[in-house]
């Protein structure tokens, strides 16, 4: 039984997330329906990351065991066709390092993009691919206050309520934010992350941005350990899950 590695693209905003859900439409569905729809087969994929409703990815990562030993292009073109009425696509297709990889436990790193369009007009063509600040946000500030959150912490203060992690302690290796004209862009690198810690620590990063709070207040926020400490968490529109690393 082969086990295919394929790079997945999406635009989340028309999914329930990326996992599976009765009755409910979610990037996983329609990669399962695809598969099934060409290959016959009804199986379960497993995936490097669960985005959230709304969220998207430029290199998913996930895996697939099929009975059928299929050249690994037939199951890229295969899938892309039965995925052309959908916001899901395959980038690319191969076998699997070996038996034993996973999408998911195999993984070393992730990266995540998060963008803000940071100017008076509201967004048109990226309504609901970018988070749009109108008030000028300070991206060096914003920078130098995401160095606090760098390190081995205990990031409960970033972690949501509803997070299944058994611990709130993780190493966040990259954390990095870049004005490129209107769009200020955020990239946070670790070997996991907790549920909705991304978005929680834009939104935090954005209040230093608009000089509402300091790299000092960061620092305070993370040191407490309180969720209520956390600043605003940002909309899930501008979240990308933008690669994951494998050693």
């Amino acid at each position: 039984m082969p086990r295919y590695k394929l790079t997945i693209e999406y635009d989340g905003t028309a999914y329930n997330g990326f996992q599976a859900q009765d009755g409910q439409p979610t990037v996983q569905g329609a990669l399962e329906a695809a598969i099934h729809a060409f290959s016959g087969e009804r199986i379960r994929i497993a995936a490097a990351g669960r985005t959230d409703t709304g969220v998207h990815a430029t290199a998913q990562v996930i895996h697939a065991d099929l009975d059928r030993d299929w050249p690994v292009d037939t199951v890229l073109n295969a899938m892309n066709a039965h995925l052309v009425r959908q916001d899901v696509c395959v980038l690319a297709a191969e076998y699997a390092p070996h038996p034993d990889w996973h999408a998911r436990f195999s993984a070393t790193g992730r990266g995540y993009l998060y963008r803000i369009l940071n100017r008076r007009p509201q967004p048109v063509l990226e309504r609901d691919r970018v988070w749009h600040v109108k008030k000028t946000l300070d991206a060096e500030a914003m920078h130098h206050a995401a160095q606090v959150l760098v390190g081995h912490h205990d990031f409960t203060t970033f972690r949501d309520v509803g997070c299944q992690s058994k611990s709130p302690v993780k190493s966040l290796d990259v954390a990095r934010v870049t004005r490129f004209g209107e769009e200020v862009h955020l990239v946070f690198q670790a070997r996991s992350f907790l549920h909705r810690q991304v978005r929680s620590m834009a939104g935090t990063l954005v209040e230093v941005g608009l000089g509402r709070w300091t790299a000092h207040d960061v620092k305070a926020a993370l040191e407490a350990k309180d969720r209520a400490r956390c600043g605003p968490v940002a909309p899930s529109a501008g979240l990308y899950l933008s690669g994951v690393r494998y050693d």
